[in-house]
């Protein structure tokens, strides 16, 4: 069956084009995002994604045209419409239509219903190699619809087989493109606690280590991560990933850590059993 998006109000198909040219999305770039998925049939995290979505919204200064009981009603009417056991829904938020192209009159909400997200078992197994990236995200706790430096390095990502970008900056280091961090020395984990995306996987796998581990939310320094025994990233797509190379560097001894691999194992497990 196919895909369905919610636009303002309806429900149309997927394909079906929806925004206007003034919008200031479009425009001026100005607009936000949220993207997430089901497991078992049940939106994973679902409190903490709209939360996030919320506060986005916001810090941007964008009225939400539907509430939270709302939107969950949408997301199980496009869930339903879909025919598929498990989707990922990815939620936009723009300007809007702007006359003088500057100032918001309302926003405009649409809401997807897309196919999973491709499995990368052998990423998740031998982990992936990334390149550093002198660069801080603007407003880094807005999940924004601005891309740009992924999207302008692409091509080298490609050529130099690296899956993403390491962005630091006057020596500490905060995210990943699209995920974020994490840094083993021995048994102490240590994340970043300025200039991220708050990433709900990432809080997840917080709560999980800290069973085990000691952890540490902080500043991390580039040097901290280039000499770590072992480094991970986490998102929605990526689960729990070990990063092995970072530019021409090995991570440790080049191999996904023991450690890593164990919160990668109990996140496994977890979403397994996620709405049973």
């Amino acid at each position: 069956m196919p895909f369905y998006q919610f636009f303002n109000g309806e429900i149309v198909p997927l394909d079906q084009p929806v925004f206007q040219t003034n919008d200031l999305g479009i425009l001026r770039g100005y607009g936000l995002f949220d993207y997430f998925r089901t497991y078992n049939g049940v939106p994973f995290r679902w409190n903490d994604y709209w939360q996030r979505f919320e506060n986005s919204a916001r810090l941007l200064k964008l009225p939400l045209p539907v509430n939270q009981a709302e939107a969950e009603k949408i997301l199980a009417d496009l869930h339903a419409m879909s025919g598929e056991a498990d989707v990922a829904f990815r939620f936009v938020l723009t300007g809007g239509y702007a006359p003088d192209s500057v100032h918001v009159v309302q926003p405009n909400l649409l809401i997807r219903t897309e196919a999973l997200p491709q499995d990368n078992p052998a990423g998740r197994l031998k982990g992936i190699k990334v390149l550093p990236y002198e660069y801080v995200r603007d407003l880094p706790e807005i999940k924004t619809t601005n891309y740009v430096h992924m999207v302008l390095m692409a091509d080298e990502l490609k050529r130099q087989n690296a899956a993403d970008l390491l962005f630091h900056k006057d020596g500490e280091v905060s995210e990943l493109t699209r995920s974020n961090l994490f840094a083993f020395h021995g048994d102490k984990l240590i994340t970043s606690d300025r200039n991220i995306l708050n990433g709900i996987t990432r809080r997840v796998v917080i709560g999980l280590a800290k069973a085990d581990f000691d952890v540490e939310i902080r500043p991390i320094t580039y040097k901290e991560v280039i000499t770590a025994d072992e480094v991970f990233t986490t998102s929605t797509t990526k689960w729990v990933m070990p990063v092995v190379q970072i530019g021409e560097q090995p991570v440790g001894n080049g191999a996904a850590g023991k450690r890593t691999l164990q919160l990668q194992h109990q996140f496994e497990e977890l979403v397994a059993r996620w709405g049973k």
